[in-house]
């Protein structure tokens, strides 16, 4: 069958592969897509922190970490060795906040926090579902440990790595005053909450960035 030289010409365009118009679309594309997905929770984090565009009035109720501290840094995993950093990230755009109890000997005061977190989750209603809950406690009493799996199933245990030690934020030892860390979805630690603070407090904080951010 003969080839026309418009087929030959086809044939040539395809194997010379795209075209620089083609790449521009592309990367325009690839944008856009980006922007849409990730957009709104790097604004978000923005006006959290610099407080352009909140509400009048509005100020956080926890203590801000600043500069926030990575996630990594805590040198953190679950009891099957999975580092907590992996699952925070532009990458993970299912990626959820998280109210992290750290505490040593888990006393009163780190019962304390960890019912004010079950229950600011439950308070969250449909939202629930985009915080999740963790503990990282050095010791926990018998009692405790007898009614984990009754009061506390949904909150995920935590452990150091193997071979090192959590890096704590600057200011914050919990092994001297149990803390209720929160972590942001690209893994920022960004606030904490102790036992001088209500839950209401922690809620409204929760509802704010969670409106702020409709990813996480």
């Amino acid at each position: 069958m003969t080839m026309t030289m418009a087929d030959r010409m086809s044939n040539e365009e395809h194997s010379e592969g795209p075209t620089p118009e083609q790449v521009r679309r592309g990367r325009r594309t690839a944008f856009l897509l980006f922007a849409l997905g990730f957009g709104p929770m790097i604004v978000a984090t923005i006006m959290f922190y610099t407080g352009w565009l909140n509400p009048a009035g509005h100020t956080n109720n926890g203590e801000l970490i600043q500069p926030p501290v990575p996630v990594a840094q805590l040198n953190l995993e679950t009891t099957t060795g999975e580092p907590l950093a992996e699952r925070f990230g532009p990458e993970h755009p299912d990626a959820q906040w998280l109210m992290l109890v750290s505490a040593g000997a888990c006393g009163s005061s780190c019962e304390e926090l960890l019912y004010l977190a079950r229950q600011v989750n439950i308070a969250l209603g449909k939202n629930a579902n985009r915080v999740g809950r963790a503990a990282t406690l050095g010791s926990i009493p018998a009692d405790l440990q007898a009614r984990w799996p009754d009061e506390y199933s949904s909150m995920e245990r935590l452990v150091p790595a193997s071979g090192s030690a959590p890096a704590w934020p600057e200011g914050i030892n919990p092994a001297e005053t149990p803390r209720i860390l929160l972590v942001d979805p690209f893994g920022n630690v960004m606030m904490h909450y102790g036992p001088e603070h209500t839950g209401k407090e922690m809620l409204e904080d929760l509802k704010h960035l969670l409106k702020l951010s409709q990813i996480g």
